[in-house]
C-alpha cells in the first residue's frame, strides 16, 4: 500500500522550504505525484504588507504576484534538485480555506505546517490547518514549525482511544506504518484505564494482519497535564519521530471547536503528527 498523490501546502513563510523538502522525500519514497498548492491569506498580504493597507491595490497585487512567482520557482527548483519529475504547481484564486479544502480532497496525503505566531506569513485563515483536517476528508501530516525533521516514520506512536477518528487515522497511516522499524499503540489512561487495555491489544492484532508488528502500552496521565501533553512527553521519552492520532472537532455557534488533544497538538506539537478525522 502506498500514497499515489501528495499535496503540500506552500506559502511565503520561512517554514515552507522545509515542508517542500519533506514532501519531495516522501514523494520519492512512494513514487508519488506531488502537488504544490500555493495558498496564502486572501484578506491581507503576508508579512510586512499587513501593515500597508493604505498602499494602492495595484502595488499590493504586484507584490503578491512577485511572491507567488518566487514560491513557484523555488518549488520547481527543489523538485529538480531532488530528482523528482512528477510535480505540479497550483495557485488557484479564491477564498483560501475553500480553495485548499477543494484541492485537498483529491490527494491521498496532505503535508501541512503548524501555524507560527512569530511568522506572519504562515497565517492563511483562522484555524486554517485544523479546519482543513476536519473538512477535507484526507489524512494530513502536520509538520511542527520548531526544529527539523531528521527522520520520519521509523519510530511511530499511535494514540489510541477506540474511536472512529483513531481507527481512521491508523488505516490512513498504513503506508508509513508498514515500513516503520518500531510501532507502539498507546492509550493515555483515565481513572478506569484498566478496562481500556483489551481495546489497544485488539488494534495491535489488526495491524499484525497488515504486516505491522506493533507493541501495546498504557500511559498514566501525568499529574497536572492533559492527555495531549502526556502524549508529547511519551513521544519524547521514546524518541518517536511520528505520532498518529484522530482529529476531533465540532461546530459550536459560529466557531469551530477542536477537541482537547487535537488543540494541544496543533498548538504545541514537537514532532510531525499524522491526523485524520
Amino acid at each position: 500500500m502506498s500514497y499515489k498523490t501528495l499535496l503540500v501546502h506552500i506559502d511565503d513563510s520561512r517554514h515552507s522550504p522545509a515542508r517542500i523538502a519533506l514532501s519531495l522525500d516522501l514523494a520519492k519514497r512512494w513514487d508519488a505525484h506531488l502537488i504544490g498548492l500555493y495558498t496564502v491569506c486572501t484578506d491581507l498580504l503576508p508579512g510586512a504588507l499587513r501593515k500597508s493597507e493604505s498602499r494602492p491595490f495595484a502595488e499590493l497585487e504586484a507584490r503578491h504576484s512577485e511572491l507567488r512567482q518566487k514560491a513557484h520557482d523555488s518549488f520547481l527548483a527543489a523538485a529538480e534538485r531532488a530528482g523528482h519529475g512528477s510535480v505540479e504547481w497550483r495557485a488557484p484564486r479564491g477564498p483560501a480555506q475553500e480553495v485548499a479544502t477543494l484541492h485537498a480532497r483529491h490527494a491521498d496525503l496532505l503535508i501541512l505546517g503548524q501555524d507560527d505566531s512569530k511568522d506572519a506569513a504562515s497565517y492563511v485563515a483562522p484555524n486554517f490547518v485544523g479546519n482543513l483536517i476536519l473538512d477535507a476528508g484526507r489524512p494530513a501530516l502536520v509538520v511542527p514549525h520548531a526544529g527539523t525533521v531528521q527522520a520520519l516514520g521509523e519510530n511511530v506512536l499511535i494514540a489510541w482511544d477506540g474511536s472512529r477518528e483513531a481507527a481512521r487515522a491508523v488505516a490512513d497511516a498504513l503506508p508509513l506504518l508498514e515500513n516503520a522499524r518500531y510501532v507502539t499503540v498507546d492509550i493515555v489512561q483515565h481513572a478506569d484505564g484498566a478496562r481500556e487495555a483489551p481495546v489497544g491489544i485488539d488494534v495491535a492484532a489488526w495491524l499484525d494482519t497488515h504486516g505491522v508488528n506493533a507493541s501495546f502500552s498504557a500511559t498514566p496521565r501525568h499529574i497536572g497535564a492533559n492527555a495531549g501533553a502526556t502524549l508529547l512527553n511519551r513521544a519524547s521519552d521514546m524518541h518517536i519521530d511520528l505520532l498518529v492520532m484522530g482529529a476531533y472537532g465540532h461546530s459550536r455557534a459560529r466557531e469551530r471547536v477542536f477537541g482537547g488533544v487535537t488543540r494541544t497538538m496543533l498548538e504545541s506539537m514537537t514532532l510531525p503528527v499524522l491526523m485524520s478525522h
